[in-house]
């Protein structure tokens, strides 16, 4: 894609993006991570860091995080430690995070994102590590002007992926977000879902003249938590900075908070560095050490990835790069798409069917696949209708129109409104044959030479039917009856 400046500044990002694992239990007790639980009722003595009490890791966190530095393409550490990091959290009782600093457990990695101009540009991971997540402070309930402490989440399992500052447009990190969901969805180890928090970005944005070398002072713009957000969050704060250093200003290094509503970004608090927080060893843990074997077991156990499946789509079904890249987007949607061309379907058709008239129509809804009226079973079974000449692919709009609102199957559609396509020739030849006689003045014209005339007999000869009658019989019929 062409170069994303500003007024002559270019801008430099990157993300740091906090995925909730999937385990039934928190990362250091054995109490419930599940979401939407009443306030306060998933929390135990280890989660408030009591004390006497003792932590314990969770196997199965570990194990997503081999999963996701192996998917990233990433070094996996066969030694990392936890270590703890003192910070004030109001929302996290002990008054420390467990974390990893010096000896995460995933190390450099790399990952391709497409762009919408077709280009693939690839961002460098920096490291991934596994942490506690913290509660949430609730500030908007009552008219006490006071604030809530929620600790349901607190200790809940967390990656933290760092990228490196590879990114040079919103476009670049929404790309980049997109895909790591997407990865972190196929293999299983996060749910993605930015709404309810289990997805979070950070931004670190700074900006420079076009052709500096030199980094300049980054701002962090915490807890993004859509791709739409990240990347209007990133374009305002570019712009901000740049007007600033204009202005003579200068930047400071800060943490901001976004104002989805406004579209503004704001102070929250001066930005820390890694020794603010006195990083020590937690002494409560010991060093996490990984055997081959283990992360052996899991590569070879690995799912399909989303680059391998549109890999697969394009080799397998013969797809565009852009169909293929589109369907493998979420692993619901290449399911879906995988279950409508079964039965040796047109690939082609069927993927025009489940991203353009599909997708278009859940847009509309504002639904997601997941709760489409529409099964794959049955739009496979439209497809058969059209490819076997039982309906047109007009018809078939008309029937895929009605399966939306009803949830029918497009077969018992199709019988009660009467709508196979007619493919007698003799019946469409009578039709002609009438239109013919009453419009000897276009046929005059059609055998002068004037072609344009043509689609005019095709379109009375689709209303005379009510849109029924086969199309390839129409034109084949007409040309023979107009030649004369």
């Amino acid at each position: 894609m062409s170069a994303y400046t500003i007024d002559g500044y270019e801008v430099v990002i990157g993300l740091e993006v906090h995925a909730q694992v999937n385990c039934n239990s928190k990362l250091f007790s054995g109490t419930s991570a599940a979401f939407g639980a009443e306030p306060n009722t998933q929390v135990n003595p280890i989660d408030l860091g009591m004390p006497g009490v003792l932590p314990v890791l969770n196997e199965a966190a570990v194990d997503a995080a081999i999963k996701t530095g192996l998917a990233l393409n990433a070094e996996v550490n066969t030694l990392s430690v936890f270590a703890r990091k003192n910070y004030f959290y109001p929302d996290l009782p002990k008054g420390y995070q467990i974390s990893q600093f010096e000896l995460p457990i995933i190390g450099k990695g790399e990952m391709q994102v497409d762009l919408s101009d077709g280009a693939t540009k690839t961002i460098g991971i920096t490291r991934l590590h596994l942490e506690e997540d913290a509660g949430k402070s609730v500030h908007d309930i009552g008219d006490d002007n006071s604030s809530h402490v929620d600790l349901n989440r607190a200790g809940v399992p967390l990656m933290e992926i760092v990228s490196e500052p590879d990114m040079r447009s919103p476009e670049e990190a929404g790309a980049y977000v997109t895909k790591l969901r997407s990865i972190l969805r196929f293999i299983d180890v996060c749910d993605g879902n930015m709404e309810q928090g289990s997805m979070r970005c950070d931004a670190n944005v700074s900006v420079r003249k076009i052709g500096a070398t030199e980094f300049g002072t980054r701002c962090e713009i915490k807890n993004l938590n859509s791709i739409r957000n990240v990347m209007r969050a990133i374009e305002f704060e570019a712009k901000r900075q740049i007007d600033v250093i204009e202005d003579g200003g200068v930047i400071d290094q800060e943490t901001r908070l976004y104002n989805a509503d406004k579209n503004i970004t704001r102070t929250m608090r001066s930005k820390e560095d890694a020794h603010d927080y006195r990083y020590f060893p937690d002494p409560d843990l010991l060093p996490v050490r990984l055997t081959g074997e283990r992360i052996t077991n899991i590569r070879e156990n690995m799912p399909e990835l989303p680059d391998d499946m549109k890999q697969r789509f394009m080799d397998q079904y013969s797809l565009s790069a852009y169909d293929a890249s589109v369907l493998t987007q979420s692993k619901t949607s290449a399911l879906y798409y995988e279950r409508v061309v079964a039965e040796k379907r047109d690939p082609k058709l069927s993927a025009n069917w489940v991203t353009v008239e599909l997708f278009g129509a859940l847009n509309n809804l504002g639904k997601d696949l997941e709760h489409s009226p529409v099964t794959p079973q049955d739009l496979g079974e439209l497809i058969d209708l059209i490819q076997d000449g039982t309906i047109s692919g007009k018809i078939a709009k008309q029937v895929f129109a009605t399966m939306l609102e009803t949830s029918q199957s497009p077969h018992d559609i199709v019988e009660e409104q009467g709508l196979k396509q007619i493919s007698d020739t003799g019946a469409i030849e009578q039709v002609i044959d009438d239109i013919i006689a009453q419009n000897e003045d276009n046929v005059a014209k059609y055998r002068d030479g004037n072609e344009r005339v043509f689609g005019f007999f095709v379109g009375q000869v689709m209303k005379a039917t009510k849109g029924q009658a086969n199309p390839q019989v129409v034109n084949e019929l007409l040309k023979q009856k107009l030649a004369g």
